[in-house]
């Protein structure tokens, strides 16, 4: 998986677990109990410099995607992509892509496609997976190993909550992009509508209004970061990147829905959602093309 280093010195391994994919599915009880965990705001974060979220040795394929009963949410990750990628493209580049999850989706797309992340054992996977299709680079999120205007489009997706410095990922996202180059960068969101009833209702402390990032803390001692859409949006600009779409995914993420009416009918719905509701943006996943202008 999208193994993501903060800028360490220490060189610090934390081990994870399925417990730590905050991104993923959740009942609004496990969701009330995280959010009763200890926040941080961006101001705090300088001190978490040192934390390296280490998934090597982790199964993130089996046992998060395919054990884990996220094929809605895979289904509408692929939608969202699909929109948003240009249709064909020399060099691409899928920044912590893992094994390569949603390599199908690019590599029809692309002349040549690179997988990068910090985890070699989810890019050794990558390469058992699509064998010479898919070029594997490994490094830091924080120092991407490629040259300026490398690239004429790329994907990050399900990586920002490991992040605690996004503008200089963004701003590492646009250097390695040519101009005119495409990002296209899922966001998890801190504004979301079940935040939003939970704060109102005094279940959390979490202020989803609140522009500042906030992060579920001590989680194996790594805090998974949400950005609110106003937050991060501005961070894209400060780079030089033209917003030009947004789609609201993942809209009908929860266990009792996909219990309810299945997954087969929460992806028809989800098709019509993620445009339609991209302006109040209050899905757990908020999806934006960039480009480099």
């Amino acid at each position: 998986m999208r193994v993501v280093v903060a800028m360490s010195k220490k060189n610090k391994h934390v081990k994870n677990s399925p417990a730590n994919h905050v991104s993923g599915d959740k009942s609004s009880v496990e969701a009330a109990n995280q959010d009763k965990l200890c926040q941080k705001t961006q101001s705090d974060f300088v001190e978490s410099k040192d934390i390296i979220a280490d998934y090597n040795g982790y199964d993130y394929k089996k046992i998060f995607w395919e054990d884990g009963g996220r094929e809605y949410e895979d289904a509408a990750d692929r939608m969202a992509v699909r929109r948003l990628l240009p249709p064909a493209v020399e060099d691409f580049v899928d920044i912590a892509g893992g094994y390569g999850r949603l390599a199908d989706e690019y590599l029809p797309r692309s002349q040549r496609a690179t997988v990068f992340d910090y985890s070699q054992s989810e890019l050794d996977q990558a390469k058992e997976i699509y064998h010479g299709r898919l070029l594997t680079k490994q490094g830091d999120i924080y120092d991407l190993p490629f040259a300026d205007n490398s690239f004429d489009a790329l994907i990050m997706v399900r990586a920002t909550h490991h992040f605690s410095d996004m503008q200089k990922v963004s701003d590492g996202l646009y250097r390695i992009l040519k101009p005119g180059g495409v990002a296209v960068v899922e966001v998890a969101n801190k504004k979301t509508l079940p935040k939003m009833v939970r704060y109102l209702t005094k279940k959390s402390d979490v202020n989803p209004f609140d522009k500042e990032p906030s992060s579920l803390k001590d989680l194996n001692q790594n805090g998974f970061y949400n950005y609110h859409p106003k937050y991060i949006e501005e961070v894209f600009r400060k780079s030089g990147f033209k917003i030009e779409k947004v789609l609201s995914v993942s809209n009908f993420r929860s266990a009792k829905l996909k219990k309810t009416f299945g997954t087969k009918n929460l992806v028809r719905l989800e098709k019509a959602a993620q445009k339609a509701l991209a302006p109040v943006r209050f899905a757990p996943s908020i999806y934006y093309r960039l480009v480099k202008e």
